[in-house]
């Protein structure tokens, strides 16, 4: 035998070897805490959490997802997985039980770190101004810290204004805006509204090592995301809690870069108690 072959032989080989031992870590057996769920599986991207879904009579990860959304697996019927364009759900699953039909909303954060961001809504500051009922001067500040208008006044940036070189009067209205607010701003930011809305968040951390995910319901990711103060931050953006709020930026200074972004960190979901 030559040695391509033998080496291409000897990598094929420890391939199965290390999916078998991935594999047999998956907790099968182990009791499914309702609503949340980590393994050490990684995936690379929504087609194959989707893929993963419509094999689920066979697929031991998709066994503990199900169960995990509390379903038993002896009364399913049937599993089909889709991937939805544009929605707050990057995959639906459609569960058919002898109780009836069901349809899971699942939004999929994929990160390959610890310390990755990842963001969770971008739009134009007047679509928020709509979903939200923005009043007239929280939409004023909010423009100058998009660069929608220019500065008032000479600050860090030629082209806008950060939130901490906004008047007092246009902070304060900013920071209570959102703090009244937060519930339903937090709600829109994850799961939104509609036949697409995401009623459950995996986070998939691709690191080499290790890879793992974790699987939350909505409810419990918007708590521990949302829990905090809302404050301004050092660097002149806002914090929801655990979720930071900023201009879009980028985009080789286009006008897409005055959008309005919010981001969170969806590593510290595999913490969240």
């Amino acid at each position: 035998m030559r040695l391509k072959e033998r080496t291409f032989l000897l990598l094929l080989l420890s391939t199965l070897l290390l999916g078998g031992h991935i594999l047999a870590q998956t907790p099968q057996a182990a009791k499914v805490e309702l609503g949340s769920q980590t393994a050490k599986n990684g995936f690379k991207n929504e087609d194959e959490i989707r893929d993963k879904f419509n094999n689920w009579k066979t697929d031991d990860d998709t066994r503990v997802w199900l169960a995990a959304m509390n379903y038993q697996f002896a009364e399913i019927e049937t599993v089909t997985a889709t991937k939805p364009h544009g929605e707050k759900a990057d995959v639906e699953v459609v569960v058919k039980t002898k109780k009836g039909e069901r349809k899971e909303g699942i939004s999929i954060k994929l990160v390959s770190s610890q310390n990755g961001f990842n963001q969770i809504d971008k739009r134009w500051l007047s679509h928020y101004v709509k979903m939200w009922n923005i009043p007239p001067d929280v939409e004023a500040a909010l423009k100058l810290f998009l660069g929608e208008v220019p500065p008032a006044k000479v600050g860090r940036d030629p082209k806008r204004m950060f939130l901490n070189e906004l008047e007092p009067p246009q902070q304060k209205a900013i920071v209570e805006f959102f703090t009244a607010n937060r519930k339903k701003i937090v709600h829109d930011l994850f799961s939104g509204d509609g036949p697409h809305a995401a009623g459950w968040v995996m986070v998939a951390l691709k690191a080499s090592e290790k890879p793992k995910w974790v699987l939350r319901s909505d409810k419990d990711t918007m708590a521990f995301f949302g829990d905090g103060k809302v404050e301004l931050t050092s660097h002149g953006n806002l914090k929801i809690g655990r979720i930071t709020m900023q201009r879009k930026g980028g985009d080789g200074g286009r006008e897409t870069a005055k959008m309005l972004q919010f981001k969170i960190n969806p590593a510290l979901l595999f913490d969240a108690k």
